[in-house]
C-alpha cells in the first residue's frame, strides 16, 4: 500500500471518507470527482484531485497523469432506488468498463470495488445471506447495473476484490438516514407485515475498515467478493425511532396492507419513469419491502479472510452522525 491509490467517487460519500482516511494514514492518493467545489475543497485539504467523466473514455492524456498508481478503489456510482435503466447502466456499468480499460493501460496491481448488498436483494425475508448464494433476479434497475459491474470486474480482472455494503450512513450522508427523516417529515410511515421488518445497516468507518482490511489481506482478498454491514440486526421501527429523536422528529405510524402499497408504487415508478427529468416517487417498492421484510448479511467470510469485524454500532454511529446536527 506504499504507491498511489486512485479513489473513484472521491466527491461523493464513501469515496471522501476513505480519501481523507488514506491522506490521513500518510499514503499518496489521488481522488478523482466530476463536482468542482467538492474537489477544491480536497485539494485546500492537500489531496491531488482529479476531474474526470468516467462515463467517457478516459484521454491518454489523463493516462499519463496516473502513471504512479499501482492501487484504484473504484467508489463512484449512481445509487438510488428508482431511475431510468439507461442512466445506471452509464454510471455503473460503462463507467466500470472505463476504469477497468484504465487498470490495464496502467497495469495496476489491486482493483477493489464497491458494489452493494442490493445485487442480493429479493422481496421475501432473507436472513444471513452468504456471498456464494446465487443471486436473484435484480429488484430494480440499481441492483441489474450492480450485478452486471460485479461481473464485468471479475471477467476483466480476476484478480479484484469485491465488497457489498448494506445500508452505508454516517456524518455526511445524503441518502439513507436523509430519505428516512424526510419520510417521516411528510406523514405517517407504514407498519408491514406486523413489523416484521429488520435490517443490518453500515456505518461509514466500517466499510473504510472492510476497505482497508481487504487491500492489507493480499492474494487472501483476490477475486473474492465480501459482505459488509453493521452485524447488527435492528427492527426498522427502531431505526427509525432512533433516528427521528435525534433529528427531532415524532414519527407517525400507520398499519398497512403490503401487497396493494406495492401496485401503487410499481404505477407510480412506471408514470415517473416517463416523466421529465430524473424524479423519484414519493414511494417505492424498494423503499416498502425494506419496511416489510427481514434481512441480514452474514460476515462470515470477511471475519474469516480479512480479519475484519463491525466495530460501530447503530447507537454509536447515530451519536456520530448527529454529532454536528440533524442528517438531513
Amino acid at each position: 500500500m506504499g504507491e498511489t491509490t486512485l479513489v473513484t467517487g472521491a466527491t461523493g460519500f464513501l469515496g471522501g471518507a476513505l480519501v481523507r482516511c488514506l491522506q490521513a494514514m500518510g499514503l499518496p492518493v489521488i481522488a478523482q470527482g466530476r463536482d468542482p467545489a467538492r474537489l477544491a475543497a480536497l485539494r485546500a485539504q492537500g489531496i491531488a484531485t482529479l476531474a474526470l467523466d468516467l462515463t467517457q473514455p478516459i484521454p491518454r492524456a489523463t493516462l499519463d497523469a496516473l502513471r504512479d498508481v499501482s492501487t484504484i478503489l473504484h467508489c463512484a456510482a449512481r445509487s438510488a432506488p428508482h431511475g431510468p435503466a439507461r442512466a445506471f447502466t452509464l454510471a455503473n456499468v460503462t463507467a466500470t468498463a472505463h476504469l477497468l480499460d484504465t487498470a490495464q493501460a496502467l497495469g495496476v496491481s489491486r482493483f477493489l470495488f464497491v458494489s452493494s448488498s442490493s445485487v442480493s436483494f429479493a422481496p421475501t425475508d432473507q436472513l444471513d445471506v452468504a456471498e456464494s448464494d446465487p443471486l436473484p433476479p435484480p429488484f430494480n434497475a440499481y441492483a441489474a447495473s450492480k450485478q452486471q459491474a460485479e461481473a464485468l470486474v471479475l471477467d476483466r480482472f480476476p484478480a479484484a476484490t469485491i465488497l457489498r455494503p448494506r445500508g452505508i450512513y454516517g456524518a455526511g450522508d445524503t441518502a439513507l438516514l436523509p430519505r428516512l427523516l424526510r419520510a417521516a417529515r411528510r406523514g405517517p410511515l407504514p407498519v408491514l407485515r406486523d413489523k416484521q421488518g429488520r435490517i443490518d445497516l453500515t456505518h461509514v468507518d466500517d466499510v473504510v475498515d472492510a476497505t482497508l482490511a481487504a487491500l492489507q489481506a493480499g492474494p487472501t482478498a483476490q477475486g473474492q467478493i465480501y459482505n459488509v454491514s453493521g452485524g447488527e440486526v435492528l427492527p426498522i421501527t427502531e431505526i427509525v425511532t432512533k433516528a427521528c429523536q435525534r433529528a427531532g422528529i415524532a414519527p407517525r405510524w400507520r398499519p398497512a396492507p403490503l401487497a396493494p402499497l406495492m401496485g401503487i408504487s410499481a404505477m407510480l415508478e412506471t408514470v415517473f419513469n416517463l416523466l421529465p427529468g430524473d424524479r423519484e416517487p414519493p414511494v417505492t417498492r424498494y423503499g416498502l419491502a425494506l419496511f416489510a421484510y427481514a434481512q441480514s448479511l452474514d460476515l462470515t467470510k470477511a471475519q474469516r479472510d480479512l480479519g475484519w469485524q463491525p466495530r460501530v454500532s447503530f447507537d454509536a454511529g447515530l451519536d456520530l452522525t448527529f454529532a454536528n446536527g440533524p442528517a438531513g
